[in-house]
């Protein structure tokens, strides 16, 4: 019987044996380390985007070759654990745990079951745009997954979607999707959009606004692509709620009253100080660990100290830790500079062909997160903006705003944290999140790029 090396074991083995040639036989144009480093860079990503092995086994394996070989100090190597992100998704978990166990989750499913499950599409579009308001008004994608993936969950289960159904999954991959993504076209609500605009101020002193970027990213970026995840989702994962099935009655005498008033309340806090970041300067993350902390206190939480290991998934935390960690190694080592530049050589930048220089500009962006992460894609592109503008004759405002179509392209779970936690928090697999992204990528590329191509020119950013 004959035996076929399947697409995974095939990309696999040839990711290794690049991997191998890289260690054996260093480019000779640059220090041993970066060629070591490009090849542990390319083995990790490997095992992340074909599941190989699980996502956390691939994050131990990229710390233990990182550090065996001496690539990057610990001190770098290791500082996802002490990153603002890590220890939001450790508050996220906390809270979300405690939102769905005091019952919460399933009070505040039962108030708006009425207005969303008519059907199906109406549940998902309800759910998805939901979130696209929550980012707004909450400057943290983990905060928004934290609050809207308990409530659908609860919904879920309130329409009888069982664990592992169609129905169930897609309400899960729409919220992990619509917590995040639409969000990178509302200047202050995810992470690497702050960072973009804090690395144009410091490295170009040129200040982007809330309303100027609003305008050039949200009706594209923003509203169009949430239609494409209700589309998407509705498609890929159908699911019909039967009408005539019993509604599911909350058991509210299985949970404490006192205990929900108690999570309300210090969610109603905490949402109150994420809201107001830019006034009292606390971080979100901050935030969420005091509420964390109120949460777990004995006598007065509402959670058993010892069920902190419970709530929390260390494989999660441990992952993202890598993803962070690796885009310190891809930016210490110089790979992430170098990678910007042969993208640049590789892709047609040239004065004139505005079209062909916004969807090159776009892809370098989008390449460059599969490699670096989404948050390491302005850190890496932003000091090289000057050289891609002098290159397309572009302004540079209008280059650096190109980062914003490729770190919003996610085309692998593994680059955003948010999605991990959120599809985490609803205890549906993560794989069935590429069946989203993936074709949501491909629309992107060939549809909302160019869409947005004409945006830009009748704004006025390009000529």
């Amino acid at each position: 019987m004959k035996r076929f090396i399947g697409v995974k074991q095939l990309a696999f083995f040839s990711a290794l044996l690049i991997a191998t040639l890289l260690a054996l036989f260093p480019l000779s144009q640059h220090p041993a380390v970066f060629s070591y480093s490009a090849g542990v860079v390319l083995v990790t990503l490997m095992f992340w985007s074909t599941g190989f092995f699980p996502p956390f086994m691939a994050g131990l394996i990229f710390f233990a070759l990182a550090t065996i070989f001496k690539l990057i100090e610990p001190s770098i190597l290791f500082s996802g654990f002490g990153s603002t992100a890590v220890w939001l998704i450790i508050s996220g978990f906390v809270i979300g745990s405690a939102i769905t166990q005091s019952g919460l989750s399933r009070r505040m499913a039962s108030l708006i079951a009425p207005i969303l499950t008519s059907s199906y599409p109406r549940l998902i579009a309800g759910l998805v745009f939901s979130a696209v308001l929550l980012g707004f008004v909450m400057p943290s994608s983990v905060g928004r997954a934290v609050v809207m993936v308990p409530i659908g969950m609860a919904l879920a289960e309130q329409v009888g979607f069982a664990r592992g159904s169609h129905g169930r999954i897609g309400i899960a991959t729409a919220l992990a999707l619509a917590c995040n993504m639409p969000s990178f076209a509302v200047l202050p609500a995810n992470i690497p959009n702050m960072i973009l605009a804090g690395s144009s101020e410091n490295l170009f002193n040129i200040h982007f606004g809330y309303t100027e970027y609003l305008l050039l990213h949200f009706p594209i970026l923003g509203l169009l692509k949430s239609i494409l995840i209700v589309a998407l989702v509705i498609f890929l994962f159908p699911a019909k709620i039967d009408k005539n099935q019993p509604e599911r009655v909350i058991e509210k005498e299985a949970y404490n009253l006192g205990m929900q008033k108690k999570v309300a309340l210090l969610l109603a806090i905490t949402l109150l100080f994420w809201v107001t970041d830019s006034l009292h300067g606390i971080n979100p993350a901050w935030v969420g660990l005091t509420t964390a902390i109120l949460l777990l206190l004995p006598k007065w939480g509402v959670l058993e100290p010892k069920s902190f290991n419970s709530s929390v998934d260390l494989s999660t935390v441990i992952f993202v830790a890598a993803a962070l960690g690796l885009g310190a190694l891809v930016n210490h080592s110089g790979l992430g500079t170098a990678l910007g530049q042969l993208f640049s050589e590789w892709l047609p930048l040239q004065q004139g062909a505005s079209f062909l220089n916004f969807m090159s500009l776009s892809l370098i962006a989008t390449l460059t997160g599969l490699v670096a992460t989404v948050p390491g894609v302005p850190t890496v592109l932003s000091p090289m903006a000057a050289d891609f503008a002098n290159a397309t004759g572009f302004s540079t405002p209008a280059v650096l705003m190109t980062q914003v179509i490729g770190f919003s392209t996610v085309i692998f779970p593994y680059q955003v944290a948010p999605l991990i936690l959120a599809m985490q928090l609803s205890q549906e697999p993560l794989t069935k999140l590429l069946r989203i992204t993936l074709p949501l990528a491909a629309i992107t590329l060939v549809a909302l790029m160019p869409l947005d191509y004409l945006w830009w020119l009748w704004l006025g950013w390009i000529n």
